[in-house]
């Protein structure tokens, strides 16, 4: 500190005289002046030197400072420093950078908050989540889940069934239920002998789950219902929608029926009007998650919709069922949603508030509670 006491300490500078100069001055003062005025304006104070002399500045006051109140830590460094009385005051945080104001039924929440620490995942029956899409949507809606199950330590699949996502085929071509499932039943079907999963079927993903665990109750844990179609046997998902005649205006808007066999057969997809999707599906989503929904979304195939489900009580009856709601949903209204959970009551409802037909956007966190809340639950 003695170095730096030594750089702004007060010195007495002289200068000296230059007989010359004034010699110069008195022989021929116009010019004299002009030339000194010259040399001045040349030597204007460069940035870099601006700069120094700020931080020089601010050294000295530190120190001045530091010599009137002892009780304050010092050091060469030229940051400002607050004393203890201000920097104890919480400053608040600055807000997300999300356009979405983020509602207090989906809290920012920190990883370790979001999974109850005395849990231990190896004394769950299983930590594997396979996450089905609904129609029109693929494997990339549930990144946000699949990267919020993963942080906290649980296997996660996302599959992407026949015609969506980024599988291939030509969704004009799916003929039936089997078909448009196959990459789901053929996944269970690989599993090892014993091993378990949680399926998560979104939407028109609920027939799908259905119609697998019919197939592998033994592979399957458990199955959450996300604003999905949970349906009884013998119904197909038209069926569902139809019984709610003229309640779900908006959906029907958006329909656009696909015809690649001829305009006097039956249709072959349903497209979804871009300019209706914030309405239908995403109204309480944010904008990116929008964006990402209207470039990646595909036709729906139309021959599963329409298929029955056959359903018996010794195998899809035998998988333990839970329901998750979805309370501003304006693609199955939570009208439709209540009639399914009484028509077909499972183990267990959860309820989002505030949240659309797409929670995975619209309330990740809430959701990502309840599916580990879900994955904990033991049978009664």
């Amino acid at each position: 500190m003695g170095n730096l006491c030594t750089c702004f300490s007060h010195k007495t500078v002289k200068r000296k005289q230059s007989e010359k100069r004034i010699s110069n001055t008195s022989s021929n003062g116009l010019n004299s002046s002009n030339r000194w005025t010259r040399i001045r304006s040349s030597r204007k104070e460069k940035p870099e030197d601006a700069i120094i002399l700020e931080q020089a500045r601010a050294a000295a006051l530190l120190f001045q400072q530091h010599q009137q109140n002892a009780s304050i830590p010092f050091d060469r460094s030229t940051s400002l420093r607050y004393p203890a009385s201000l920097a104890s005051k919480k400053q608040p945080l600055p807000r997300s950078s999300s356009s979405r104001a983020r509602s207090l039924t989906d809290p920012l929440l920190q990883p370790h908050q979001l999974v109850n620490q005395h849990v231990k995942l190896d004394d769950l029956e299983t930590n594997h989540f396979v996450l089905v899409h609904g129609g029109g949507f693929g494997a990339w809606c549930w990144y946000k889940t699949i990267a919020l199950l993963e942080e906290a330590g649980f296997k996660v699949s996302a599959i992407d069934l026949t015609g969506s996502g980024i599988h291939s085929f030509d969704t004009n071509c799916i003929t039936s239920l089997s078909q448009y499932v196959k990459p789901l039943t053929d996944f269970l079907e690989k599993l090892a002998d014993g091993e378990k999963v949680i399926l998560v079927g979104h939407d028109f993903g609920g027939a799908c789950i259905a119609y697998s665990m019919e197939l592998f109750p033994f592979k399957v844990a458990k199955a959450v219902f996300v604003a999905a179609a949970m349906l009884t046997s013998g119904q197909s998902t038209l069926d569902m929608f139809s019984q709610q005649a003229g309640s779900n205006d908006l959906m029907r808007q958006a329909q656009i029926f696909l015809y690649a066999n001829g305009n006097n057969k039956p249709p072959t997809a349903i497209d979804l009007d871009k300019s209706l999707l914030k309405d239908l599906l995403f109204n309480q989503s944010p904008s990116k998650d929008i964006a990402l929904a209207s470039v990646s979304m595909r036709s729906i195939p139309f021959a599963p919709v329409l298929e029955k489900l056959c359903l018996s009580e010794g195998n899809y009856g035998s998988v333990r069922r839970f329901y998750i709601a979805t309370s501003e949903d304006n693609a199955i209204p939570i009208a439709i949603q209540e009639s399914m959970i009484n028509s077909n009551t499972p183990e267990r409802v959860f309820r989002l508030k505030g949240a659309d037909h797409s929670p995975f956007f619209s309330k990740p966190q809430a959701l990502h509670k309840m599916l580990v809340e879900i994955s904990k639950t033991p049978a009664s």
